[in-house]
């Protein structure tokens, strides 16, 4: 059987059949008007990715609800919002993302608080990463060195891949529940998965995080084709490297002189598939800034691939541009990266 996209004379294709939506232009501007009202659960909310979307679609009108491990951020956060957004509702509860009881504990939590009794938005946004981890070596056991190597860790596969598993699990449970509005239109239900560069490109020396981004975008992949049989619609983002807590300091020295992603790009490209409701099954990835021109017109083109058929060669194209902006940062921009790793603070990236 041959798997191909669609066709002007409506014979059968994967994209129709998995309901997915055309490709999104994301120079187009968009409204974010549906945002007010929409009660959003966010898991790892409480900071980088997770606490920007609070507090950007908290200006747009609606209301979250933030599941994280770190309780100081996550008060904190929350008291911010309610501050600065009186007439919203905010919320935290603490929740390790691989425990099924605190993930369902705290659906049925932003249930009970939503404004209107419903969720129609699920970010499945916690995620780790272990810089020493030693999946790539393994080690002698130090209690007893002839039984083999220790057992590794796999805390980043638990987090990024069982906890999103759970995430989405429960959203595909809970978001069809929703019913419809006032206008008698049905309620939005979307989940956003957040994934990485790493979730298409391998990361050299972070296997265990690479293996559960990459499963995050089959997760992506597979749901996309079933997910509208239950009305959910499921998006997905793919940052580049950018300055957020989630890689401590001695990683981002591997990557001085790289261009880095914008957070607020990530932001942009997440309100965009959160607030338009007729985006579905769609990924985008968020990147350095870069001017990309046509080889026939000369003018500046948006990067795109339909992965059903050319994944590869979008991969191999986008790593190819990156790897040109790290040959003319240079040397400069190494020491400038450097010296604000170590000079100034030790900035994170991802």
């Amino acid at each position: 059987m041959v798997f191909t996209t669609d066709h002007d004379d409506g014979s059968w294709s994967v994209v129709s059949q998995c309901r997915q939506s055309p490709p999104v232009d994301t120079t187009a501007p968009y409204s974010t008007a549906s945002l007010a009202g929409k009660t959003i659960l966010i898991t790892g909310g409480a900071s980088g990715f997770g606490a920007a979307f609070a507090r950007h679609w908290a200006k747009h009108g609606s209301h979250v609800v933030i599941g994280d491990v770190n309780d100081t951020l996550g008060h904190s956060l929350v008291a911010d919002l309610r501050s600065s957004y009186p007439s919203q509702s905010f919320h935290y509860q603490h929740c390790d993302v691989t425990s099924w009881s605190d993930q369902l504990s705290l659906f049925k939590f932003a249930l009970a608080n939503s404004p209107t009794g419903v969720i129609e938005g699920v970010v499945a946004g916690a995620g780790i990463v272990d810089m020493d981890n030693g999946f790539d070596s393994p080690r002698r056991s130090s209690t007893n060195p002839d039984s083999g190597p220790e057992e590794p860790r796999l805390k980043v596969l638990d987090v990024n891949l069982t906890g999103v598993a759970y995430t989405v699990h429960l959203g595909l449970y809970y978001l069809p529940k929703n019913g419809t509005r006032s206008d008698g239109q049905q309620r939005d239900r979307h989940i956003l998965l957040v994934s990485s560069i790493a979730g298409i490109a391998p990361l050299p020396g972070q296997t265990e995080y690479t293996a559960s981004k990459h499963a995050v975008m089959g997760l992506f992949r597979a749901l996309r084709g079933t997910s509208w049989r239950r009305g959910v619609r499921v998006n997905c983002i793919n940052p580049y490297f950018v300055d957020t807590p989630l890689l401590p300091t001695s990683g981002v020295a591997i990557l001085a002189g790289a261009p880095k992603a914008e957070l607020e790009d990530v932001v942009d490209a997440g309100t965009r598939l959160m607030a338009d409701e007729g985006i579905r099954g769609r990924a985008l990835c968020i990147g350095p800034k870069l001017r990309v021109y046509d080889d026939e017109d000369g003018e500046t083109k948006l990067i795109y691939a339909e992965d059903f058929e050319r994944v590869e060669a979008f991969v191999w194209r986008y790593i190819g541009m990156i790897n040109v902006m790290k040959g003319i940062a240079g040397w400069v921009g190494v020491v400038k990266d450097l010296w604000g790793i170590y000079g100034l603070g030790g900035k994170r990236g991802r």
